[in-house]
């Protein structure tokens, strides 16, 4: 069976869910038995948020083969349980490159080389890469931004050029909102409608309209949308304000968006989708019997996005120890000693995350000083477990200024230092440590009973590492290391056994968290906060 492929669009406001329905869709195919792939096109010029500021553009999630992608892939893996890929998320800033880089070696033979046909091609191709490998049934791939947006305009010209090539092996889903007027007691199609006009001015036609409403949409206003913007009235669908992203997929399916889009697809239905797993994480997520308070140490905690995979690898790891993880977002500049102990008091486990520079670093320092010496269960992430280590450094062993050189390039004690493959590295672009590599554990540490297996694989994004010629003076301190990269002799990750529960890792394990598979870090460092 050849790819069948559906477009996702946005239209009237950004930051409706157009990922959380693009994944929804792809669990409910999923659950009919279909294989299915998520792709990400996003319209900024960086080549991808590999050098964006966590406020400008959320969290930088990192793949398997090391790609550095948008916040939408982790939704797409936490709900399908599929690792993406590099193919799986393209830009705007790459699409111009690769063009760019083809009419350099002449690949174009002298023509001009213009947005239609050679960037539009560029991009047709990228979509098309998923599918030409034949392991997909269907691919969905989600248009960001939202039509109208300039830099939008040659990804859906590339859509439309596409749904004249593939005629009924795709549809299009238009995402779109309807406001409720308190003023009147209204709610307005009339943006939904102004947004479809849009798309059908670049020559795009929707198939299905999926409505976000804070309230229910009556029969008298679907038919009115369908009406006004050219579609069977079975599909305008909503999507009404949920509790938790994790109730879409349910929502969607009863608004049957699996059926309709598999019948315009031409796909059978196969048997009803099996969501029961589904549904076992949704009771556990709404009935728990216990709670707990984790402190989430960090200098990007304004913007919640910036730790996207970590607070939704505590809701998976929550579930498993039925109980309601509640985040206390501590801000590791407005953290100091004095102020340390009314903050974190009540909490019932700390977490120092990940961040690149000096800034909010002393913050994240006394907080892991007041885990350590109050029993508190502890866990550090990539920059969090490096903070762990200079603070173990100055504080246990005495070694006064001890830091990393990318704090500090001329300190006595460079317990962090950076990486030997990165010593000749100029440019920030792609260029750190990134990706799955493989770490070996020790039998009996927390780590070893919390996988219950000695080797496994996590994701990476960082340039400093642990400088193991202190590693001796660390475990004689009390300070072990407990995993360890095979290849390279990296430290990968450091505990205190004279502790209750106190791990940093150099990896990013939030990244590897799925609803059906919660990562065992986490799921352990919640059960010893329990405790």
């Amino acid at each position: 069976m050849s790819t069948k492929y559906v477009f996702v669009t946005g239209g009237v406001a950004s930051s409706l869910g157009k990922g959380i329905i693009a994944s929804s869709l792809a669990k409910l195919l999923q659950a009919r038995g279909y294989k299915v792939a998520n792709q990400k096109l996003d319209p900024y010029i960086n080549i991808d948020p590999g050098t964006l500021n966590p406020y400008e553009h959320g969290e930088c999630y990192v793949t398997d083969d090391g790609a550095e992608t948008d916040l939408d892939l982790g939704h797409y893996e936490r709900f399908t349980g599929c690792p993406t890929s590099q193919a799986n998320n393209i830009t705007t800033g790459r699409i111009y490159q690769n063009v760019i880089n083809k009419e350099r070696r002449g690949d174009y033979l002298g023509k001009t080389v213009q947005i239609v046909p050679h960037i539009t091609d560029e991009i047709k191709r990228n979509i098309k890469l998923l599918g030409n490998k034949g392991e997909y049934d269907v691919v969905i791939t989600e248009i960001g931004g939202t039509v109208g947006d300039i830099e939008s305009l040659p990804f859906i010209e590339a859509v439309r050029q596409l749904r004249w090539e593939l005629g009924e092996k795709s549809v299009l889903i238009h995402l779109t909102l309807v406001p409720f007027l308190s003023a009147s007691g209204e709610l307005k199609t009339k943006p939904t409608q102004h947004s479809v006009k849009a798309l059908l001015e670049i020559g795009v036609q929707p198939d299905v309209l999926v409505l976000r409403t804070e309230h229910e949409l009556n029969s008298d206003l679907r038919r009115k949308v369908a009406l006004f913007c050219n579609v069977a009235p079975k599909a305008v669908i909503q999507s009404i304000d949920v509790s938790t992203i994790y109730e879409v997929p349910i929502k969607m399916r009863e608004e049957k968006l699996d059926e309709i889009v598999l019948e315009q697809l031409g796909l059978p239905l196969n048997s009803e989708p099996d969501l029961e797993s589904w549904k076992k994480f949704l009771y556990k997520l709404k009935n728990y019997s216990k709670e707990v308070r984790i402190g989430l140490v960090g200098k990007y905690v304004e913007l919640h996005d910036a730790y996207k995979s970590i607070v939704e690898a505590f809701i998976h790891a929550g579930a498993v120890n039925d109980c309601k993880v509640n985040i206390e977002w501590i801000h590791s500049e407005e953290l100091n000693e004095q102020n340390a102990a009314d903050c974190l008091k009540n909490l019932h486990g700390i977490l120092v995350a990940p961040g690149f520079g000096h800034r909010g670093i002393s913050g994240k320092l006394v907080a892991i000083r007041y885990a350590r010496e109050n029993n508190i269960p502890f866990l550090g992430i990539c920059l969090g477990m490096q903070m762990a280590v200079i603070e173990f450094a100055r504080n246990v062993l005495h070694m006064e200024g001890a830091d990393s050189t990318e704090m500090a390039a001329k300190t006595q004690y460079p317990v962090i230092d950076l990486m030997d493959s990165q010593l000749n590295v100029t440019e920030k672009g792609g260029t750190m440590r990134l990706g799955a590599y493989k770490c070996e554990l020790t039998e009996g540490s927390k780590a070893y009973e919390a996988y219950g297996q000695k080797e496994i694989q996590e994701r990476h994004r960082h340039r400093y590492e642990f400088n193991s010629k202190y590693r001796e003076d660390f475990e004689k301190a009390g300070m072990i290391t407990t995993g360890i990269n095979p290849e390279s002799g990296l430290t990968e990750i450091v505990e205190i056994p004279a502790h209750k529960w106190f791990v940093g890792v150099q990896f990013h394990p939030e990244y590897k968290s799925t609803v059906i598979k919660p990562h065992p870090l986490f799921v352990s460092f919640i059960k010893a906060c329990l405790s």
